[in-house]
């Protein structure tokens, strides 16, 4: 007997290919689907820059489907990849802050239109080739935790999954490690085996980052400035191309410690620089999380102690977490942070349970706002 229907996202990768069969194996009657969402007018422009859903992704994610023994469709999601991740994209790096799309792309696009579309055909679940574990309780909240394989947890960027989500959500992957994905999909022979991973912003796949943004902002170059002593070092080739924290591509040589891009000013077009890692230019104590999403159904009505990402793969920061309206929180770090950047994702847990996250909005040092971000 069927455990029930289970729409898988499948990007033509390792992950989402073992992820379905998994599942299959389970005894879920699976169905893969592939959302296309790029815009491109060139098919060849599809098949070398499509990222995880171009043409060849569609291919492998057919020939895939074919070999496990499942039904396979490509569904359309050019028109919400458009507004809710490109627009939004683009609308970020021109106010001059950090985005994250793989958040908004899971948030309004897999966890919201693949979700409605799939309910609406009589899917019990979605499913995708996340490293993340969900727990179900009847009558109870899901909870989501990190994925056992802590070099590729990937809760970070489903922290916006609300309880309705989340309890039709499946993580098949979440138990195991990449190393043992790859092992599995060897085992099968299934013809993505030994692809790579992809990297990178989908949307983008392999051209340049600085020539797609220049399709939508124009780059405007100007001084880049060490901001403990105002003296220009050298020239950026416009502000939107960098982001808080960035050592690489600044073009500066010469001895001495590793420059870093520590903050910007848009109306003087000036990149603020300075030298060292662990600058105290870099340095915040405090951070202001606006369009936060809480998991748990009843959020804290006083001050928490909890851990909180400010980027992937960033280790644990301990905070204290105050709500001061519904979907806005004040943190305090325990101690200094380096290179939070407004723009970026906040994602908050409690040991290996992922509370929800928000948007970065405003940095704090000392209790007043850093206001060269």
């Amino acid at each position: 007997m069927s455990k029930g229907k289970v729409v898988v996202g499948m990007s033509g990768g390792v992950d989402s290919s073992v992820a379905a069969w998994l599942l299959k194996e389970q005894g879920y009657d699976v169905i893969g689907v592939t959302m296309q969402i790029w815009q491109d007018e060139d098919n060849e422009v599809q098949e070398e820059n499509g990222g995880c859903c171009g043409l060849s992704a569609v291919d492998d994610a057919r020939r895939v489907a074919s070999s496990i023994g499942i039904p396979y469709y490509v569904m359309n999601f050019k028109q919400e990849f458009q507004k809710k991740v490109i627009d939004y994209f683009t609308k970020e790096y021109l106010n001059g802050r950090t985005p994250n799309p793989c958040i908004a792309c899971n948030r309004y696009v897999k966890w919201e239109a693949l979700l409605q579309r799939s309910l609406s055909i009589g899917a019990d679940y979605i499913a995708t080739g996340h490293y993340a574990r969900v727990e179900h309780h009847e009558g109870k909240d899901s909870v989501m935790l990190k994925g056992i394989d802590q070099n590729k947890d990937q809760t970070y960027f489903l922290c916006q999954l609300n309880q309705k989500q989340l309890q039709a959500s499946l993580f098949p992957l979440g138990n195991i490690t990449k190393q043992e994905v790859r092992k599995i999909a060897e085992e099968l022979d299934l013809p993505v085996a030994h692809k790579k991973d992809s990297t990178g912003i989908c949307f983008i796949g392999e051209r340049d980052f600085k020539q797609f943004l220049q399709n939508y902002i124009p780059a405007k170059p100007g001084k880049m400035v060490d901001i403990q002593t105002g003296k220009v070092i050298g020239d950026h080739i416009g502000i939107m191309y960098y982001t808080i924290g960035q050592r690489k591509g600044l073009g500066i040589g010469g001895s001495g410690d590793a420059w870093f891009v520590v903050g910007k000013n848009y109306d003087q077009n000036i990149l603020y620089i300075c030298q060292g890692d662990q600058n105290d230019w870099l340095m915040s104590t405090g951070a202001l999380i606006t369009d936060v999403n809480w998991i748990p159904s009843i959020k804290p009505q006083e001050a928490i102690k909890c851990n909180t990402k400010f980027r992937y793969r960033q280790k644990d920061n301990p905070v204290t977490l105050t709500f001061i309206d519904e979907n806005t929180v004040k943190l305090e770090f325990d101690q200094p942070v380096k290179s939070v950047t407004p723009g970026q994702a906040a994602v908050f847990y409690d040991g290996d349970v992922c509370l929800g996250g928000g948007t970065i909005e405003k940095v704090y040092k000392d209790g007043k706002e850093i206001e060269y971000l």
